[in-house]
């Protein structure tokens, strides 16, 4: 009986110590999902803010690109509106980045502004605040996978579903046609269109000098000999009573 009570309260026990660690392990995991989200948060405000920079710059040098400014400018006030779950957020952000491009190809078309050292520091701390939000949502995705994968296993999710932690939601892009950065091209006619340009002509054969014959293909060209050492030439036979070695009278 003794024995019985014994294994029965280091089974509770037991129990009790596992429930206790995946319940601390499952806060733990939360915590550290919202403490990433906080930092993409952080980075989230400044490129808000950098972009308003870059927008009052544009300003300055191209004012008959309003259409695209206000597209910027309306872009941004949707992304820095609060109380957006990951997945709205990464839609706005994902809006705000198309506008930005096309503020991107605008600026091409004045050399001025590109050569405004503001505007380019502005574009050079926007490039680096990019690469920082796409670091920390790497380390956000990750934590959230792990999450997630507490929450869904089993025996974690009884202890998840009795102190409330759920499932979170990942930060990455709407889908696959939005991780590609649009192709702008200025020449949208059907004449920008050229046509494959033609091979080179071959070039043209030159006639051959007068009286110089070129040797027909396949058949071995024979030239006349001329006359030189171990040859000689023969004329006709010499007349009849001709002074010559061959008509000398005998003595």
């Amino acid at each position: 009986m003794e024995v019985a009570l014994i294994v029965l309260v280091v089974l509770v026990v037991g129990l009790g110590l596992w429930f206790f660690g995946a319940y601390n392990g499952l806060i733990k995991q939360r915590n550290l999902v919202q403490e990433a989200w906080a930092q993409i948060d952080v980075e989230l405000k400044r490129r808000h803010d950098l972009i308003g920079n870059l927008v009052e710059t544009v300003k300055g040098y191209a004012q008959h690109e309003r259409g695209t400014l206000e597209a910027v400018t309306q872009a941004r006030a949707a992304a820095m509106a609060p109380g957006q779950s990951p997945a709205e957020t990464a839609k706005s952000e994902a809006a705000l980045s198309q506008a930005l491009i096309r503020l991107n190809a605008v600026s091409e078309a004045y050399p001025d502004l590109k050569a405004n050292a503001n505007f380019t520091a502005l574009q050079n701390e926007l490039s680096a605040t990019e690469d920082r939000i796409a670091s920390a949502r790497r380390y956000y995705n990750a934590n959230v996978r792990e999450l997630n994968t507490k929450v869904e296993s089993i025996p974690t999710n009884f202890v998840a579903g009795m102190a409330g932690v759920t499932k979170a939601e990942y930060f990455e892009l709407e889908s696959a046609a939005e991780r590609e950065a649009p192709k702008v091209s200025f020449d949208t006619g059907p004449a920008a269109q050229a046509a494959p340009a033609a091979p080179p002509a071959p070039p043209a054969v030159q006639d051959a000098p007068t009286g110089q014959a070129f040797p027909q293909q396949g058949l071995p060209s024979q030239a006349m000999p001329e006359p030189g050492y171990g040859q000689t030439t023969q004329g006709p036979p010499p007349a009849q009573g001709a002074p010559g070695p061959w008509n000398q009278p005998t003595s």
